[in-house]
């Protein structure tokens, strides 16, 4: 679907070069189709030695010479760029992973009528493991969300959103989640470390433990809850453990925290 499709990026921070690392790695892409611009000359120089992409030093030729175009800038550049491409966007596929900027507010500054996708991609998609969610904004072309899906899912999993608003929980679970994830595999270790075992191990240990996790979850399919219990022995070490997180109101905080980001993702939205 993609292989005869131009690709470009405005932008070329971690998030477009994962983008361009899965769309390569998986094949889905050729090197030759993707298009880069960013004001970092020396960034642009690395992906164009790394992935032999093609990069230039505007936005407009950019979107003039693709077919896609993706938005990899920060939410404050938005207007800027918006501005640079408002005459070379006519017919083009656009999709932003700027977070907080609504589709409404990029057609606005347009000034016409734009087939848009919204993105919420989170940081493992460095390593394609990423977890995206789209929004389909009215007006798209009837294969849009499939290009869309083929692009996000080359690095990780993709859900697609029927309604915008839910971008914000989004951005509060999956965008921020990792920062969660990586409090708690820093805690695991250090608590090991304090327990006598070598950081090195404990890290490792708590890295995979996460990870076995997680994976188990995926590909058993049964609830986290069932899965738990399978661990929990009564009278064990395991259930001992448990009392003693939810003394500390470990659902409560991680709830908070979903919440919280989501509140800042829909205060940033307004703003």
């Amino acid at each position: 679907m993609l292989k005869n499709k131009t690709i470009g990026f405005i932008g070329a921070g971690n998030m477009a070069e994962a983008l361009i690392n899965g769309l390569i790695t998986s094949h889905t892409v050729l090197p030759g189709s993707i298009i880069a611009s960013d004001r970092n000359v020396e960034r642009l120089a690395v992906l164009a030695e790394g992935y032999k992409i093609k990069v230039v030093n505007n936005n407009s030729s950019v979107t003039a010479d693709s077919d896609i175009v993706i938005l990899a800038v920060k939410p404050q550049d938005i207007p800027t760029v918006l501005m640079d491409v408002r005459e070379t966007v006519k017919d083009k596929l656009l999709i932003s992973i700027a977070a907080g900027i609504k589709t409404a507010t990029i057609i606005q500054t347009l000034l016409r009528p734009v087939r848009i996708v919204r993105a919420m991609p989170n940081t493992p998609a460095l390593v394609l493991s990423g977890a995206t969610a789209l929004f389909v904004a009215d007006g798209c072309a009837k294969d849009d969300e499939k290009l869309a899906l083929k692009i996000f899912d080359a690095v990780g999993k993709t859900v697609v959103l029927k309604d915008e608003a839910l971008m914000d929980a989004v951005t509060g679970l999956s965008g921020s989640g990792p920062a969660y994830v990586f409090v708690i595999l820093e805690a695991l270790a250090d608590a090991g470390v304090r327990m006598g075992l070598p950081r090195e191990t404990a890290s490792l240990l708590a890295n995979q433990t996460v990870f076995g996790a997680a994976k188990m979850v995926m590909e058993v399919k049964r609830h986290p809850a069932e899965l738990k219990d399978m661990v929990a022995s009564p009278g064990g070490t395991t259930i001992a453990g448990l009392k003693k997180l939810e003394d500390g109101k470990i659902r409560a905080s991680l709830m908070d925290a979903v919440e919280a980001a989501t509140l800042k993702s829909r205060e940033l939205s307004k703003t």
